[in-house]
């Protein structure tokens, strides 16, 4: 009997602080965002195949008083200047304890993304770095692969689904093995130098 293989996703959706950018509690400063190691190639590596990609994250900071909404759009819209353009932003601006059906660990802003993308939660990944991040996929339906930070507990090591030590292999276990061959080629393409014609 021959096992399935595993199909890439439609969509990858990632965590914003401590997966994408360095984790700076509460910010509503742009000047502030700085990208992790190897963020933008992991991006462009799925863009270069039609995979499309977001950003879902906790802001509970708008509920607590501690950012203002429009510095939290300044912040995801130097986030996007820094590594380009998504496909769809969710944020839940709730505090934990206003009950909203949004905030991770719950699916919410998962299954919202869904909707926009117009695709079914089985066929997205999310990729983050915190066992809330895993058990928002899991309730929607999403497959989930952990990048630990820093901020990891080793239990939500020990109980994520999937776990790569960065995001160019959590791309690559996203991808799967049929897409990442493609991908490899796109990005020799796009690395190549160019011929000029001759005079």
């Amino acid at each position: 009997m021959t096992s399935r293989r595993r199909r890439a996703p439609a969509a990858v959706l990632f965590d914003r602080g401590g997966t994408l950018v360095i984790d700076v509690p509460y910010n509503g400063d742009p000047a502030l965002v700085r990208t992790l190691p190897g963020a933008r190639k992991a991006l462009e590596r799925l863009r270069s195949v039609g995979v499309r990609t977001g950003v879902v994250t906790n802001q509970s900071g708008v509920a607590l008083g501690l950012v203002e909404p429009e510095g939290v759009r300044a912040v995801n819209a130097r986030v996007e200047d820094l590594l380009g353009h998504f496909d769809t932003w969710q944020v839940c601006p709730h505090a934990p304890q206003d009950g909203c059906r949004c905030r991770k660990p719950k699916a919410g802003l998962i299954l919202a993304a869904c909707r926009q993308l117009g695709l079914a939660p089985h066929d997205v990944v999310v990729i983050g770095d915190l066992g809330r991040d895993m058990c928002a996929a899991r309730r929607a339906g999403a497959r989930g692969i952990l990048v630990p930070s820093p901020a990891t507990l080793r239990r939500e090591i020990l109980e994520a689904p999937t776990v790569a030590g960065d995001l160019w292999s959590a791309v690559t276990l996203a991808l799967g093995p049929d897409m990442t061959h493609l991908a490899y080629l796109t990005t020799a393409a796009d690395d190549s130098p160019s011929m000029g014609s001759a005079a």
